[in-house]
């Protein structure tokens, strides 16, 4: 009976190739299988080619497989130290209270509360608690059954017309804080629009004004139910005999029908409703002409300039002073004549002054008004030495002017057409100044308004303003002084137009 084939075992080679397969490790703790047998059976050709190192190389796998892991030595325990004893923790200390509690929002059923932390949180801050009680009662309830981290907080779910007292406490390990409370109780009710000032842009800076100037000022403003307006003038109240105040539904008026001085100042305006409100500020300033420098002297004069010094005006207006004007006048016309303009230092020197005359100085303060309806003299005068050869101007024989009228241009005969203005021209010399007068056939016009009379440096004319045909005629000009008279004169004819000059026209 044949024996049964022996396991055929795989290659040395093989075997190595496993080996080297980083892929696939085999555990330490896991005992090396016998590889299973591939399905495809091998020939007994390829089993005696088998060369005998395959024999050799079997105890070289079985000793090249891990062998189970051997216990690890125990090693020895390390020494505890006893524990140290634990540091007792510091006491707890609480917050302080918190700040700036106000109301943000209100309606018929809630109200809106927000604050800012502490200033202190002392051993740390773990969240607030809200509290209110209604007008008259001394129970406090808590709105909030946990603590709040936030600084905002609603409490909702309250009866509309309820009057409550509201209070926010800060809590941490060491417990409640000072509590801190609205001022006021607050009602809950509804609020359709909180009130609102709308200032309007041209009003948000200085509104300048001048003395006598009417004064009114439109302030919108909204909010529901009405709000109660209220004003003040420099934190006083306002004196309405001077200031009209004027509410409506929608705005305010301030008005002043003739402002003064003392009416400059920061006006304040608030709209309130409940406890909520808004405010304004409204800076009016009253500005006038300044008032004269307080003085003015002659420091030096010297050549042909004068030094001048002066001090700054008691009154400048209500505004600051911009500059200063310089006058000068000598002694024999006494005529004012600006030498400096918009000066903005308290000195000058002024310049070019004429030999041998004697100088007045003044100065005038100017503001954004104007300038000051009076100025500051000199006491002193500034004479200008004369220097050198004294001049002696020659004497003249004064010439006698006088004459009697002539004509240095005639009138010209001249024709008019109905209804066109026409004017008549001569021109006429005399002295003293001749009278002129205008006739028609030798009848004095007078003042006739039909005929304008201009008499200009010696050029008469006579504008006859659309004559008609009763207006032609001999038209004569007679000028007469103390001396004599002089006549000049002159045919008018004033012509119709005919049919077939008007069609050309």
């Amino acid at each position: 009976m044949p024996a049964k084939p022996a396991p055929i075992k795989k290659s040395a080679k093989k075997a190595a190739a496993k080996e080297e397969k980083p892929a696939e490790p085999v555990p330490e703790t896991v005992p090396a299988e016998v590889p299973p047998v591939p399905e495809t059976v091998p020939t007994e050709a390829a089993a005696v080619e088998a060369p005998a190192e395959e024999a050799a190389a079997e105890p070289a796998l079985a000793a090249e497989a891990p062998a189970p892991e051997a216990a690890a030595p125990a090693e020895a325990a390390p020494v505890e130290e006893p524990p140290k004893p634990p540091t007792p923790p510091p006491p707890a200390v609480p917050a302080s209270a918190p700040q700036n509690l106000s109301l943000d929002d209100i309606n018929d059923t809630s109200v809106t509360l927000k604050w800012r932390s502490p200033e202190n949180i002392g051993s740390g801050l773990d969240g607030y608690i809200v509290e209110y009680c209604k007008e008259g009662s001394a129970e406090w309830v808590a709105a909030n059954t946990e603590l709040t981290t936030s600084n905002r907080f609603v409490i909702s779910g309250l009866t509309t017309g309820d009057l409550l007292n509201i209070r926010v406490v800060a809590m941490n390990a060491g417990g409640r804080s000072e509590p801190v409370a609205l001022p006021q109780p607050v009602p809950v009710r509804e609020i359709m629009d909180r009130p609102k000032i709308r200032m309007p842009r041209a009003l948000r800076s200085r509104h300048v004004k001048h003395v006598g100037e009417q004064i009114n000022l439109v302030i919108p403003f909204c909010g529901k139910p009405k709000p109660v307006i209220s004003w003040t003038k420099d934190g006083q109240p306002l004196d309405t005999k001077k200031i009209n105040i004027r509410n409506s539904d929608k705005d305010s008026i301030l008005f002043i029908r003739k402002a003064e001085r003392d009416d400059s100042g920061s006006y304040e305006m608030t709209v309130k409703i409940d406890s909520f409100e808004d405010k304004a500020t409204l800076i009016i300033q009253i500005v006038a002409l300044p008032g004269p420098p307080a003085s003015v002297k002659l420091v030096d004069s010297w050549g042909f300039n004068a030094a001048l010094e002066w001090t700054s005006p008691k009154d400048n207006g209500n505004t600051e002073i911009t500059g200063y004007t310089i006058q000068k006048a000598d002694k024999k016309t006494g005529d004012w004549f600006t030498v400096f303009e918009h000066f903005h230092r308290l000195n000058a020197t002024v310049t070019d002054l004429v030999m041998g005359n004697v100088y007045t100085f003044r100065v005038f303060a100017e503001n954004k008004v104007g300038k000051s309806e009076t100025a500051a003299v000199t006491k002193a005068a500034a004479h200008i030495q004369k220097t050198g050869i004294v001049y002696k101007p020659p004497e003249y024989k004064e010439h006698d002017f006088s004459e009697a009228p002539k004509f240095t241009a005639l009138l010209n005969d001249r024709a008019a057409t109905v209804g066109y203005n026409t004017k008549l021209l001569c021109a006429v010399r005399g002295s003293p100044k001749p009278k002129i007068e205008w006739l028609k056939n030798q009848m004095l016009i007078g003042d006739d308004p039909k005929y304008r009379q201009i008499n200009n440096q010696g050029v008469c004319s006579l504008e006859i303003r659309k004559p008609s045909s009763f207006d032609g005629g001999v038209y004569t000009c007679r000028a007469k002084n103390s001396l004599g008279e002089a006549t000049v004169a002159c045919r008018l004819e004033v012509k119709q137009v005919t049919i077939q000059e008007e069609k050309v026209k």
